[in-house]
């Protein structure tokens, strides 16, 4: 299955694998719960998934996909190369990561490879991690997948309650993560947490070096 928003780049996935022997593309999804209503409906054993959806993010899409089919294999094809975006996705469930940069044939390879249910990372995301590691950059680590996309939502401008709703949570939930969040990230005001969203690529923000 597809799950990819832009409707263009999901045509041209689907030529590719068509093209491809032993690879049926059976189902695709423009976001995360069209995603899921798919995957209900049965015959997909492996979903390639874009961390930006419409709504929900990749990250909840495949929490959720994998809640209710553990067995189902996922490889991330996305324009992030951003290291918490890559830990969060690999720690709800991703068996891989690839950059919108990586070649065709590479995305051929690592589907079949994720189908075998091995790990892989493009060239570009695995030097982004070791890059954070090396720096020290693990403080979004501390997040658990759902606390990062709450704040993901947050620091793009989304109300309580537009968050409670795309994440199918209530907002009392939501006020709660927010809570946690910012003792996770020792980050007591909204500006300090803004600051944070920036320097981790979460969001574009003029006042970054501020």
């Amino acid at each position: 299955m597809l799950v990819e928003d832009h409707a263009v780049v999901r045509n041209g996935y689907r030529r590719l694998l068509d093209a491809e022997e032993g690879l049926v593309v059976v189902g695709e999804a423009a976001s995360a719960d069209e995603a899921y209503a798919r995957l209900v409906a049965g015959g997909i054993d492996l979903a390639v998934v874009d961390m930006s959806l419409r709504g929900s993010s990749g990250i909840d899409a495949i929490r959720r996909m994998l809640a209710r089919e553990p067995g189902l294999r996922v490889l991330v094809i996305s324009m992030h190369d951003n290291p918490s975006y890559v830990t969060q996705a690999m720690r709800v469930g991703a068996l891989g990561y690839l950059t919108k940069n990586s070649e065709p044939a590479e995305m051929i390879d690592a589907i079949r490879a994720v189908a075998l249910g091995k790990r892989v990372l493009s060239p570009d995301v695995a030097q982004a991690l070791a890059g954070a590691a090396l720096d020290g950059e693990g403080l979004m680590s501390r997040l658990t997948p759902r606390e990062f996309d709450v704040l993901r939502l947050a620091v793009s401008g989304e109300s309580t309650g537009s968050i409670a709703s795309t994440m199918h949570l209530s907002q009392k939930t939501i006020h709660n993560h927010m809570t946690a969040i910012r003792q996770k990230l020792d980050a007591d005001n909204d500006f300090k947490l803004l600051r944070l969203a920036a320097r981790y690529g979460l969001i574009e923000w003029s006042a970054q070096g501020a």
